[in-house]
């Protein structure tokens, strides 16, 4: 309309002389009235889509609210919430609460997470219980161990303090009455042959069952088998064994017998038997104590039965060397008094009194040279040698026989030498002791002179200066059975022995040891049964 009328006003306008255009006065108005009512209805038109735009902006905000409201709580629903049980069930895990778990079965991203949670979690509780059964089964086997240790310090400690069997069979059965929690224990040795058991002690047995059983053959009981047993310890049920072979064990209310061989290299000595009232059975550790303290107690028995063979032949050489000292020294004198007496019977009998109190003299010369022998050897027998050094042993010597006989006796000692065995000092100093009695018999010296030289081997000799003697003379026979004793005792030593003597220079007697083999690197003499 506004367009319409424009260009009519417009060409109006144009064409029209002046007096007709004042008359336009009133078109224009009509044409403003237009223009205004297109403005006013532009304005209302622009003024229904602000309010439109206002509306759908609100809507616009009311929709954000909402969907940001939505979304916070799907947050909270699918994000918050699963990570706050998953950050409850670590805090509870870390806690020591192992069976804590997250319960999210959704598919989506924590759902795989708490999935996996959930099975490190049941790994990690499974790993725990293994831990602690496995710390459980090493502190046992600890304790097993610990017990095992003790059992065979105990028996190691009853083995060391015992110095006879009976005391060492009495004790054994003790121990293992307690280590094994046994009712009874019964110990029996076997003969060489193994045809019968002797029952050297018992612990807990009844004594009509210690009585009947105290020596058994082979055969006549399970304890006591014909054959040797198998390696390693019996568990034999009393109850369902041959009544007539344990009626001994069944009448004392046993139920369950333990037999034990006792062996020492493959040799079977004899057996260590556990009763016990109930029916039971032993694990493999304590079959094994069982052994090793069985081993322990056949070493200890072999090792007094070998102290006992040492001593019987410690005892033994002993005899025989108080023999052949009695044989070589007092037997010649008394040999020589029964000679005298038959020569006194017979002077006696011829009545030849000058002959009497001749033979009486050498009875009483001989009876006082028999009396300095036997005293002469008692201070042998109690000289004592030391393990490191003879020269303590050779000073005593020289301080008896300065004591008997009131001569001076200086000792000499040169060079740095490895010690004597202790059966070497012996029969050294039985040498020496042996000479200084032929001194102090026949010497008739002032002085007598010790020297030992320790390098490049051992050398000893005593000098006197005496009246000496000339070769194989009447010296000779008078003290030959001292110089063939000194002689023997030389050769047993493998030593070269040389008198020599020069009528009215005295004598000496020299002793060279061999040279003896370097020993080897903390190596040490051993000591002799005769020391």
């Amino acid at each position: 309309m506004v367009e319409q009328d424009w260009v009519q006003f417009r060409d109006r306008l144009a064409d029209a002389p002046p007096a007709v255009a004042a008359a336009l006065g009133t078109d224009a108005a009509a044409f403003a009235a237009h223009i205004d009512g297109l403005v006013a209805g532009i304005e209302a038109h622009l003024s229904r889509w602000s309010s439109l735009m206002h509306l759908l902006q609100v809507a616009l905000m009311a929709v954000a609210v909402v969907g940001a409201a939505v979304l916070l709580h799907a947050g909270f629903l699918f994000v918050l919430e699963p990570m706050g049980l998953l950050k409850q069930a670590i805090h509870r895990i870390q806690g020591g609460d192992l069976v804590a778990r997250v319960d999210c079965r959704t598919t989506d991203e924590f759902g795989t997470l708490a999935a996996g949670f959930y099975d490190m979690a049941g790994q990690l509780q499974a790993g725990h219980h293994t831990f602690e059964a496995r710390v459980h089964d090493k502190t046992a086997q600890r304790e097993e161990k610990h017990e095992r240790l003790e059992s065979l310090y105990e028996v190691s400690k009853l083995i060391t303090k015992a110095v006879t069997l009976d005391v060492l069979a009495a004790g054994f059965t003790k121990s293992v009455a307690r280590i094994a929690r046994a009712d009874g224990v019964a110990l029996r040795w076997s003969d060489e042959a193994n045809r019968s058991y002797l029952m050297l002690a018992s612990h807990g047995l009844p004594r009509a069952m210690v009585d009947a059983e105290h020596c058994l053959s082979a055969g006549d009981c399970h304890c006591g088998p014909t054959q040797p047993p198998p390696p390693g310890a019996r568990v034999m049920p009393i109850r369902s064994m041959q009544p007539a072979r344990m009626r001994h064990c069944a009448q004392a209310g046993f139920q369950t017998l333990v037999s034990v061989p006792i062996r020492m290299h493959e040799r079977l000595m004899g057996e260590v038997d556990l009763f016990f009232h109930a029916q039971i059975d032993i694990s493999a550790a304590e079959r094994s104590l069982l052994e090793a303290l069985c081993v322990q107690l056949a070493g200890a028995m072999e090792n007094l039965r070998l102290n006992a063979l040492g001593l019987e032949a410690a005892v033994s050489q002993e005899r025989s060397f108080l023999a052949r000292e009695l044989h070589d020294s007092i037997a010649q004198s008394l040999a020589f008094l029964k000679i005298q007496v038959q020569l006194m019977r017979d002077a006696i009998h011829q009545g030849d009194a000058e002959q009497i109190q001749h033979v009486l003299g050498e009875i009483d010369v001989g009876v006082r040279e028999s009396y300095g022998d036997v005293r002469e050897l008692l201070m042998h027998f109690r000289t004592r040698t030391n393990a490191e050094d003879i020269e303590p042993a050779l000073r005593t010597t020289l301080r008896k026989f300065e004591h008997q006989t009131g001569l001076r006796a200086s000792l000499t000692m040169q060079g740095d030498g490895m010690p004597l065995p202790p059966d070497t000092q012996i029969q050294v100093l039985h040498i020496v002791q042996e000479a200084l009695s032929n001194v102090r018999k026949h010497a008739r010296a002032g002085q007598v002179w010790l020297d030992v030289q320790k390098q490049p081997q051992w050398r000893l000799e005593v000098r006197d200066d005496g009246l000496g003697f000339a070769g194989h003379g009447g010296r000779r026979n008078e003290t030959h059975v001292g110089l063939r004793i000194m002689a023997e005792r030389a050769e047993r030593l493998g030593a070269h022995f040389e008198v020599l003597s020069t009528p009215g220079h005295g004598t000496s007697v020299v002793l060279t040891l061999p040279a003896a083999p370097r020993p080897a690197l903390g190596s040490a003499p051993m000591p002799s049964l005769t020391s």
